[in-house]
Formats: C-alpha cells, structure tokens, sequence
C-alpha cells in the first residue's frame, strides 16, 4: 500500500509537476506571443514616427523651394537674366510640385491628410499660374510689366494660404506624431514588464525557466537591433543635418558669386556707358563735319575758281586767296580727322605691309619732329601684313609720333616698333581673339596718370597748353584702329614715358595697289572735255560751285537737287557720267544709283562726293570713284576722268545745237 500510496503520489507530483509545467509553458506560450505582440506593436509605432519625419522634411523642403523659386523670380523680374534667376526659379518650382506628389504618396493611408495635400495641390497649381504670367512678362523682356505681375501675384494671398496649408499638415503630423510616441513608450513598457515576468517563472520552473530564457534572449536580441535601428535613424538624421549644413553653405558661396557677378556686371556697365559716350560724341563730330564741309566745298571752290581767273601781277590779291586756301585746306584736314573720330569716313583699304611702310615714313617723321628727337625703329621683315588704309595708318603714326615728341618736349628717345601678337578676347579693350600685327610709338617723356588714360580718346580732351593740340588726334587713331577691326592700347607710368600700340588683324588678302582719284595730285587738270554730266547735290551753294568748275573743265553739266528730279531728268536726256551726293534728303546717292542702274539699259558711270558717310552707305560706295569734300577743281578733274575711264564705254560727245 505504502508503494502504492507512493506511487500515487509519485504521479501526483508527476502530474502535479506536468500539470505545473503545462501550467508554466502555457503561461510561456502566452507571454511569448504578448511579448511579440508588443514588440510588433512596438515597431509599427516606430515606422509610425520615422513617416511623421519623413512628412514632416517633405513639407519643409516644398516650403523652402516654394520660397527659394519666388526669390529667383523677383530676381528675374527684376534684372531679366535668363541663365541665372530664371533657371532657379523654373527648376525650384518644378522641385517643389516633385515633393507635393512624394507627400501625396506618403499620406496615401490617411484620409485626412490626403484631402489637405489635394488642397495644397489646388493652391500650388493657382500660385503657379500667378506667378507665371510674371514669368513670361520677364522671360518676353517686357521690362516694369514683369515687376507689376510678380507684385499683383504678391497681393492675392494664395502664397500665404499655400504655406498656412503646409502648417496645418505639419501639426497634424506632429499630433499624430504626439499619439505615436506615447503609443511606442507603451508597448515599450510592456514588453519589457513581461521579460521580467519571464525572468522570475525561469528562475521558478527549471525547463519553463530556461525557455523562457531563450525567450528573454530573444526579446533582448530585438530590443538590441530596435537600439541600432534607432542608432541607424539618429546616424541619418546627423547626415541630414550636414547635407543641409552644406546645402546652406553652397547657397552662402552661390550668393558671394552672383554678389560679384553684380559687381562685374557693374563694372561693364560703366564702361558701356563710356563707349556710349564716345559713340554719341563721334555721332555729333559726324553730322557738325558733314555741315562744315558743305561749307568748305563753296570756299574751295569758289577760291580756286578765281585763282584760275585771275591774271596780271596782283600779287597781294594771291597772297590774300592763297592764304585763304591754305587755311580751309587745313579746316577741311580737321574735319577729316572729326570724320575718322566718328567712324564716319569711308576707308580703302588695301594689303600693308607695316615695315616696308613705316621704313618708308623716315623721312616725312625726320622732317616733321625736328632734329632733337632719336628715332629708333625695330622693325622686322616677318611683320604680318594687314588690311587697312594706308593713309590712316601713316596718319595714326604721324600723331603717334608727334604726342611722344610733346610728351618729350621735343627732345629725347622714341622707338616705334611692330610685333606679331597672338591675343586673347577683351585682353586690350575691346579686341576679338585672334592674330594681330602691333605697332607702338614709345617715348622717354613724363607719363600719362591712370585717370588721364581713361580720358585719353575722348575728343577734345587733350593736356596740352591752349593751341598747341585739338584733342583730336588718340580720338581719330581711335576711330580707325576700331574700324579696321583693331583696338588701341596704352602702357604708361609718370616720369618714365608711354607705350600708345595700335593692335590691327592679320590679313592673308591680296589687294592691288591702286591710287585712289581722290588722293592724286590736283595740280593736272585731267578731263574729256564734251562729256555729258548729271550732277545731283541737295546743297545749292556746292551744286552751283561743283557746275562753274565742271564749265570751266569743258564739260556739259545738268544739275538737280534732289533723287525725283534727277530721274525725271535722267530719263528724259542721254548722260556719260552721273555724279551724286552720297546723303541726300528723301533718296540718298546710292539709292538713286541703284534705282538708275535698275531702270535704265543705257550704261554710265557714277562718281559719288561726299563730306560725310555713315556705317550702313560704306558697302554701296564699293566699286565706283569717291570724290571727298571739300575738293579742288583738279581733284575733281582727276575723279571725273578716273570714273569716265572707269566706264567700259568711251564717253559719247555731247550733241551740238
């Protein structure tokens, strides 16, 4: 029985024990699914939190490049510069639309927040076509109308209903956030109440305890990999910081390079406002020579007429009409370099070679700068050739010459020398890439002050006493250097002398060298008497002039005064030469050409005279004889024989009766 009684309650406790260890394991199994059930619980309250970030960072990335966007449009507005602010302002725009569908993805799970972010689409779409108009008003350079938009835009207040409606989806968030947090400290909580229970019943129950251990490791090894995920987010958060850190700092550098673009573009402006100033001054030379040489045209004219009239000994009456042609000669030189100044006088260029030409000015230098002067030239044979005037260049040398002789006060060293030059843009003035051919005049004399420099070619400007210069003379080396398609460029310091360098382009043309009939010698009296001319000069005293030294040359002339008169003319009699004025009111000279050539199958030739010639008439004088004002009779004697022989067909004699 005793067996038996132990028996019984050896299964008892057999039993008792099972019935314990079921207990215990039931009680294991069920604290194991609470635990992963508070873990799961766990983990989606931490997704929960790093949505309500990752929302939140969208939110305040579509704020700052909403911001950043209007920013570059008032800059845009503003300046109009297309390849900065316009670009910001389309880009961060178009940025900002990207993260409004990326918060419309991550709030796809919660009504509520949807419905705002399809408000805030509502209100981005309107801001944008506000904005827009100021857009295209800038973008199409409509100047204030692009300002008056973007500030009509400012005042409807979509802008501040659309960043209201950011604040309100980041509270929300930041509520739900609120209830996530307290949610995950919860679970949190819980689980780690029952891994303590799970403690005490393993130190309890032998098998129980130790399952329950494995349990606990379990739980400890997710509690672990939950602390390195958590680890893992503050690592991103820290990176996040620094990507914005460096986003701030790239923003602080790209605000210093447009603050010094803005100083740039300040500095080019100024000096725009110079050339402009230049411009205006050479168009006002321009128009004041073409009146001035009317002028002198009558008294050219005119003297040299009664030079040819008079006879016998009346030698105090030729002195009295020789000095006066020699002073309008030397106004009509002055009035040349005005022209030059004023890109105004139509150059002929031909091939130069700069040595053979300057080796060829020693003796008119020697003569002009007196004995005192050493002249040093290094010139090399290698010398590029370049096409130009050659005149204008011998002339722009002479200056050259003659203002280091003054800066010198007619005594010292002068080296004019030449350089091929391979130079880069905008390295001297305003000059273009490429192969230039520089000749400079150096003088030993006092130097020039940088503020003297930059006034240097102005016209007028001149530092030498009262008539001793006319200021003229860097302006006219200035307007022929520019319209050769060169620059001028001047090195100086105060006491040791000054470089002045003419950089003109390398040609590889060949032009044949001719004499131009209005630079020969006036002193031959060239001519096909009979000759029938149509002369069409709008000034009355120049037409009247121009006809009594044509009859005193034995021509035929028919003068008119203006483009109508002279085609009714034309149609109506057979002529051999017609000579026009260049600018003429309602039809200029080569408009009457062409018209002429156009309509009539008879063929003639054309001598234009001009005293002025603007940049747009320069191609149309190509291919005929010009005749410049003011002229003597055997200039144009020499210029209305050059366009006969010019002719193919010999003039026809006029028709006597």
């Amino acid at each position: 029985m005793i067996d038996d009684d132990e028996a019984v309650r050896f299964d008892w406790r057999r039993g008792g024990a099972a019935a314990l260890g079921l207990v215990a394991a039931l009680v294991l199994v069920v604290m194991v699914f609470a635990v992963k059930f508070a873990n799961d619980a766990r983990e989606r309250a931490l997704n929960a939190e790093r949505h309500a970030y990752e929302v939140a960072l969208v939110v305040r990335n579509v704020s700052s490049n909403v911001s950043r966007a209007e920013a570059a449009l008032a800059r845009f507005v503003l300046d109009e510069d297309v390849k900065t602010s316009g670009n910001i302002y389309s880009s961060d725009w178009q940025l900002a639309g990207f993260q409004i569908n990326q918060l419309k993805a991550l709030e796809r799970s919660s009504p509520e927040q949807q419905a705002r972010v399809a408000q805030l689409e509502q209100l981005y779409s309107r801001r944008g076509n506000e904005l827009a108009v100021a857009a295209r008003a800038a973008l199409a350079k409509q100047g204030d109308t692009g300002i008056s938009y973007f500030y009509a835009a400012a005042s409807t207040g979509t802008g501040r209903a659309l960043d209201d409606k950011l604040e309100e989806i980041i509270r929300a968030e930041r509520q739900s956030l609120r209830g996530r947090i307290e949610q995950s400290q919860f679970f949190a909580d819980q689980a780690d109440q029952l891994t303590t229970y799970l403690s005490i019943l393993g130190v309890l129950v032998g098998i129980g305890a130790i399952f329950l251990g494995v349990v606990a490791v379990q739980a400890l090894r997710q509690n672990a990999q939950a602390r390195r995920q958590a680890e893992s987010e503050a690592e991103r958060a820290e990176q996040l910081e620094q990507a914005v850190r460096d986003r701030t700092q790239e923003l602080w550098e790209a605000n210093q390079a447009l603050k010094a673009e803005a100083a740039e573009r300040e500095a080019a402006e100024a000096q725009l406002r110079q050339v402009q100033k230049m411009e205006a001054v050479g168009q006002l030379t321009g128009g004041i020579a073409h009146d001035f040489n009317n002028m002198l045209a009558v008294v050219v004219g005119g003297i040299d007429l009664a030079l040819r009239r008079l006879n016998g000994p009346r030698r105090e009456v030729m002195m009295h009409l020789n000095n006066a042609m020699e002073g309008a000669t030397r106004a009509a030189a002055l009035t040349r370099r005005l022209l030059s100044f004023a890109r105004s006088e139509p150059l002929l260029p031909e091939r130069v070679d700069p040595a053979d030409l300057i080796n060829g000015m020693s003796d008119l230098l020697d003569r002009t700068l007196g004995e005192r002067i050493r002249i040093d030239v290094d010139v090399t044979r290698g010398a590029w050739p370049t096409y130009v005037d050659p005149h204008q260049l011998e002339n722009a040398i002479v200056n050259l010459a003659v203002n280091a002789r003054d800066a010198m006060d007619g005594e010292g060293q002068m080296r004019i020398a030449t350089e091929n030059v391979a130079m880069a843009a905008s390295q001297v003035g305003d000059i273009r890439a490429g192969e230039y051919v520089k000749i400079s005049v150096t003088d030993t004399g006092c130097g020039m002050a940088p503020d003297i420099i930059e006034r240097a070619f102005e016209p007028f400007f001149t530092t030498k006493p009262v008539g001793k210069g006319t200021g003229l003379g860097l302006s006219q080396i200035f307007g022929f250097a520019h319209e050769s398609g060169g620059e001028v460029g001047i090195e100086s310091q105060i006491g040791r002398g000054t470089t002045v360098s003419i950089y003109l382009p390398r040609t590889e043309a060949v032009a044949p060298v001719r004499l131009h009939a209005a630079h020969r010698g006036d002193t031959t009296d060239i001519h096909v008497p009979g000759a029938r001319i149509l002369l069409v000069e709008d000034d009355p005293r120049v037409r009247s002039a121009t006809v009594g030294a044509l009859e005193d040359l034995d021509y035929e002339p028919v003068d008119c005064a203006g483009g109508a008169e002279a085609i009714a003319l034309f149609n109506s009699q057979s002529f051999d030469l017609v000579i026009t004025d260049v600018i003429m009111p309602e039809m200029s000279g080569p408009e009457l050409i062409r018209y002429l050539k156009s309509t009539s199958p008879r063929d003639f030739a054309v001598l234009f005279v001009t005293g002025y010639v603007g940049e747009g008439e320069s191609d149309d004088l190509r291919g005929y004889e010009l005749l410049r004002k003011p002229f003597t009779v055997g200039a144009l004697a020499s210029a209305v024989a050059a366009a006969l022989a010019r002719n193919s067909e010999p003039p026809r004699a006029a028709a006597k009766g």
